[in-house]
C-alpha cells in the first residue's frame, strides 16, 4: 500500500561514516513561531508517523543541518511540482507537518538521511527567509477530539477496514498490524492509516489539510474503501489467473500424454492426417477472418480431427474449410482513382458513349472525395454489341480494381445465386461467392451480366435473390447458404446488364441506376471499326498493319449491306472474314500486300446480305414505312393494307399484339369519321373488307407508335395515292387525330439512317429526343413534327397529279 518516492528511501545504504553536522555560518535569531522549511518530491508527512527522508539539494541538507545543531524541529511541506528543482516558496503547499529530526547521517555523495517523526500540522503564514535555506512563520494547528460515538464508531470501523485492507496484501508487512494495534490516540490513528494507503500526492495533501477530524476521517474511510475494492478484484484476478494457468497446465499434460498414445497407435505428428490439421489450423489463422467466422472454421476443423479420413463427411467438411480459408475475408485491392487516366482508359476502350463516360467520372470522382461512401449499382441497358461489358472492364481497369463476370442468362434456381446446403451432396456456394473467390480481393468490380435473361420456377426466384447482393444497405452482412456465416460485399462495385429494361422485375430495378447505351449510327461503325474492330482482327490473323488496307468506302459497303445491328458484333465478324482471306493470300505467296475497296468487298464476302427495300415495298399505294423499337436497336417496319370485296371487315395478320391491333382500329375509325374531308364514298367501308399485315409474321410485334404509319398506310390504300419511299415515321394516333409521343426515337432515328431513309416524321413532343443523338447521326436527314395525323398525310402521300395509280375508283382528290 505504500508508494516508494524520490525523498524516501526505506532501503539501509551503505554509509562511509557518520559525522557531526558542520557549523555553518550562524544566522540571525529565529523567531520561536518559524521553522526552517523542507521541500519535499512525491511525499507527504503525516503527524506521529516515522519516515526516513533524504535532503540531497544543497539548501535542504543546509536546512537539516541547522535544524539538527540548533536541537529544533523542522516543517515538512510537499512540493507542487516534483520536477522542480530549486522550489521557491509558490512551488510548495501551504499546509505541512512539524517533524523532529530523530537521526542524520551523512553519505559520501553530500547528501543527509534523516529519520524524522511527524509531530504536528501547520500552515505557512509568509517566508522570511530563502537562503541558503527556506524558513517561514507557521501557525500550528489544535486538533481537539470529538467526544461522541458516532465518532468512537468511526475510528472503530476504520480501524477494522485497515486491518482488513492489510490482509489482502499479496506479501504482509512486518510491525503494520502491530502499530496499528497500539495506537489508542484516534488522530495519529488516522494519519498512519493515511499514510499507508497507496494515494497520490494531492489525495494525501488533500487529507493533510483537513483540519476537521470527524472529516478527516470521512476521507480516510472512503479512500480505504475504494483501495479494498482494488485489492479484492486484484486478490480475484490473480486466483482466476492462477485457475486459467492450472488449466493450461492441464491441458498440457494431456495433451503430450495423447500424443503419446496417438504415436503408440501410428497417429502421431509423422501421420499425414496429423500434418493436414495443422496446416489448416495455420492457414485459418493466416486468413484473419471475422472473430465468428474464425470460431466455424475451427470449429470444423476439430470436427474432422475426430474424424475418420475414409468418412464421407470427412471430404465435405475439408471442402467447406478449404472455401472458407480461400475467401478473401482482409484482402482489398488499394483503390487508385485518377481521373485524367480514367478519361483517357475510357477514350482508348470505347468511342462516343459520351453521357455514360460522364456518369462512370462522376461516380469516380465522388468515390475519391468520399472513399467510405456506398457504391451505386449500375445497370447497362442496350442491345448487343454496344460495348456493356467491356464498359465493366475498363472501370476496373480505371480503378486499379479486380475484375469479375458472372452470366445470369438461363439461371433459374435461387440456390445459383445463394448457394446450397451443405446437406446436399456436391453443395456449393453460389454464383457471387465464386465470383469473389476467383477475384481473390473483397473490393473487385463484379459484373452481372444478362440480368433481364432471369427466370423463376419451382425452384425459387434468382431475382428474389439478387435482392439483397444489390442493395448496400444489406449486403454488408451477405450469407451464402453453404457458407452460413455472413461476408460482407460492401465494397463490391456491381454492374449488371440487360438487353431489355421490362423484363427485369420492379423491385431489383427499383436498386439500380439505369444508364441507356443506344445503338451506333454508321458514322459511329465506321471509327469503331477503324480504331478498334480492324486492329484485333490483324492481330488474331498475324496481319501487319501495312499488309491490308481496307479504305473506308468498303468499311461502309460492309456496314450497310452485309450487317443490320445496332451494335458491332456481326461487324467484326465481316471484317475478321476478310482479314482472313487475306491472310490466304498472303500466306500463299500470291501477294506482300491486299487492298480491298468497295468493288472487291464481294470477293470475300459473298453477295450483299442487305438491300434498300423500301422504294420497292413503297411502289403501291397502300404500303406506309415505320419506325420500331426492338430489344436490339431500332428498325423499320412495313405496313401493307389491301382490300376485297365484303361486308366491311378488318384483318390483322403478322402476329400482332392487342396494343396494335387496337391501333389499327383506332386509325380505320379516324379514317370513316374523316371520310367526306378525304374524299371518300362512306358506301366504301360497307362494301370491301380492308386486311392490313405486318410482314415477319414470325416475330411478335405490338405497341402504340405505329398508329401514324397505319393511318397513312390506310389512307395511301383507300385514295389510291403512294407513300414516299423515302420518308419513314412513328408516332401514336387518338380518335382526334392528333399524333401523340411515343419512345426509343434514337434508336427508330438510327434506323431509318441505315435504311437510307432521308425523311422522318416525328410527334412534336419528341423533339427533345433528337438532343441525344450525335449531330453526326443527324446529317442528310430532314425531321418533320407532328401535332395532327393531316400533317403525316402531307408529308408522306406523293401528290395526286403525280401518282400513275390515281386512276382507280376510290381515287382521292383531297387538297395537297
Amino acid at each position: 500500500m505504500a508508494k516508494e518516492n524520490d525523498d524516501k528511501n526505506a532501503a539501509s545504504e551503505a554509509v562511509a561514516a557518520e559525522e557531526k553536522p558542520q557549523k555553518p555560518k550562524r544566522p540571525r535569531a529565529l523567531p520561536t513561531d518559524a521553522l526552517i522549511i523542507l521541500p519535499l518530491r512525491n511525499t507527504v508527512l503525516f503527524p506521529s508517523t516515522i519516515a526516513p527522508l533524504t535532503a540531497g539539494r544543497p539548501a535542504s541538507a543546509k536546512g537539516v543541518e541547522e535544524a539538527v545543531r540548533q536541537e529544533m524541529p523542522i516543517g515538512i511541506v510537499a512540493q507542487r511540482d516534483p520536477k522542480v528543482d530549486a522550489p521557491q516558496p509558490k512551488d510548495l503547499y501551504e499546509v505541512g507537518t512539524v517533524g523532529d529530526i530523530l537521526r542524520m547521517v551523512s553519505l559520501t555523495d553530500g547528501q543527509r538521511q534523516i529519520l524524522v517523526q511527524g509531530r504536528q500540522r501547520f500552515k505557512i503564514l509568509d517566508f522570511i527567509q530563502t537562503e541558503p535555506y527556506l524558513v517561514a512563520r507557521v501557525l500550528l494547528f489544535a486538533e481537539p477530539v470529538p467526544k461522541n460515538k458516532e465518532f468512537e464508531a468511526r475510528i472503530l470501523h476504520l480501524r477494522q477496514e485497515a486491518q482488513r485492507a492489510w490482509s489482502l496484501l499479496p506479501e504482509p508487512v512486518p510491525n503494520l498490524s502491530f502499530a496499528l494495534q497500539n495506537l489508542d490516540d484516534a488522530p495519529a490513528l488516522i494519519d498512519f492509516i493515511a499514510s499507508s494507503l497507496d494515494l497520490s500526492v494531492a489525495e494525501k495533501q488533500e487529507i493533510l489539510e483537513t483540519t476537521d477530524i470527524e472529516a478527516r476521517a470521512e476521507k480516510v474511510s472512503e479512500k480505504l474503501a475504494h483501495q479494498i475494492e482494488i485489492l479484492e478484484l486484484t486478490k480475484k484476478i490473480g486466483s482466476e489467473a492462477k485457475g486459467s494457468m492450472d488449466k493450461a497446465q492441464r491441458d498440457y499434460i494431456l495433451r503430450e500424454q495423447l500424443k503419446a498414445i496417438q504415436k503408440e497407435l501410428g497417429e502421431g505428428e509423422s501421420n499425414p492426417k496429423s500434418a493436414e490439421i495443422a496446416e489448416l489450423r495455420k492457414k485459418i489463422a493466416e486468413a484473419k477472418m471475422p472473430p465468428e467466422v474464425e470460431k466455424e472454421a475451427l470449429k470444423e476443423v476439430s470436427r474432422m480431427e475426430r474424424m475418420p479420413e475414409g468418412a464421407a463427411e470427412y471430404s465435405m467438411v475439408r471442402t467447406y474449410v478449404d472455401w472458407l480459408i480461400e475467401l478473401p475475408w482482409s484482402v482489398a485491392t488499394e483503390e487508385q482513382i485518377d481521373l485524367s487516366k480514367a478519361r483517357q482508359v475510357l477514350d482508348e476502350d470505347h468511342y462516343d458513349l459520351e453521357r455514360v463516360k460522364k456518369r462512370i467520372l462522376e461516380f469516380l470522382a465522388i468515390r475519391k472525395l468520399n472513399p467510405a461512401g456506398k457504391s451505386p449499382i449500375f445497370c447497362f441497358v442496350g442491345p448487343p454489341g454496344v460495348g456493356k461489358t467491356s464498359l465493366g472492364q475498363s472501370i476496373a481497369r480505371a480503378t486499379n480494381r479486380k475484375f469479375v463476370r458472372g452470366s445470369l442468362g438461363g439461371v433459374h434456381d435461387e440456390a445459383e445465386i445463394r448457394g446450397h446446403r451443405r446437406t446436399y451432396i456436391g453443395a456449393l456456394p453460389g454464383r457471387i461467392i465464386q465470383g469473389i473467390r476467383r477475384a481473390g480481393s473483397k473490393n473487385p468490380v463484379f459484373m452481372l451480366d444478362e440480368v433481364d435473361k432471369l427466370s423463376a420456377s419451382f425452384q425459387g426466384d434468382p431475382s428474389a435473390a439478387l435482392l439483397e447482393v444489390l442493395d448496400p444497405e444489406q449486403n454488408a452482412t451477405f450469407e451464402d447458404h453453404y457458407l452460413d456465416v455472413p461476408f460482407d460485399l460492401s465494397q463490391v462495385f456491381f454492374i449488371t446488364t440487360a438487353n431489355v429494361l421490362d423484363a427485369i422485375p420492379r423491385p431489383l430495378r427499383d436498386r439500380m441506376e439505369i444508364i441507356e447505351l443506344p445503338g451506333y449510327a454508321e458514322e459511329d461503325k465506321l471509327m469503331i471499326a477503324r480504331r478498334y474492330l480492324l486492329p484485333r482482327q490483324l492481330k488474331a490473323t498475324g496481319l501487319q498493319p501495312g499488309q491490308l488496307n481496307l479504305t473506308d468506302d468498303a468499311l461502309r459497303e460492309v456496314i450497310s449491306a452485309y450487317t443490320r445491328e445496332a451494335g458491332v458484333r456481326q461487324l467484326e465478324r465481316e471484317i475478321a472474314a476478310i482479314c482472313r482471306g487475306v491472310a490466304v493470300r498472303i500466306a500463299e505467296g500470291a501477294t506482300e500486300n491486299v487492298a480491298v475497296d468497295v468493288d472487291s468487298v464481294a470477293a470475300y464476302l459473298g453477295p450483299a446480305k442487305f438491300y434498300n427495300e423500301v422504294a420497292l415495298r413503297t411502289s403501291l399505294p397502300g404500303v406506309a414505312t415505320g419506325l420500331a423499337w426492338t430489344p436490339v436497336g431500332g428498325d423499320i417496319l412495313f405496313i401493307e393494307a389491301t382490300k376485297m370485296p365484303g361486308d366491311g371487315k378488318l384483318l390483322l395478320t403478322g402476329q400482332l399484339g392487342d396494343v396494335m391491333k387496337e391501333s389499327a382500329q383506332a386509325a380505320l375509325s379516324l379514317i370513316k369519321s374523316r371520310a367526306e374531308m378525304l374524299g371518300l364514298d362512306p358506301e366504301l367501308f360497307k362494301k370491301q373488307d380492308i386486311h392490313v399485315h405486318i410482314p415477319a409474321g414470325a416475330i411478335p410485334k405490338d405497341g402504340p407508335s405505329a398508329g401514324v404509319t397505319l393511318f397513312v398506310a390506310l389512307v395511301s390504300l383507300l385514295t389510291g395515292r403512294r407513300v414516299r419511299n423515302d420518308v419513314a415515321m412513328t408516332g401514336e394516333i387518338s380518335l382526334r387525330g392528333l399524333v401523340l409521343p411515343v419512345g426509343g426515337i434514337k434508336e427508330k432515328v438510327l434506323a431509318a439512317k441505315r435504311a437510307g431513309i432521308s425523311t422522318v416524321l416525328l410527334p412534336k413532343l419528341n423533339r427533345k429526343d433528337l438532343e441525344e443523338i450525335p449531330a453526326t447521326a443527324l446529317e442528310g436527314m430532314k425531321f418533320e413534327f407532328l401535332e395532327t395525323a393531316d400533317q403525316a398525310l402531307m408529308q408522306a402521300l406523293e401528290p395526286a397529279e403525280t401518282d400513275a395509280s390515281c386512276r382507280h375508283e376510290d381515287r382521292a382528290s383531297f387538297p395537297q
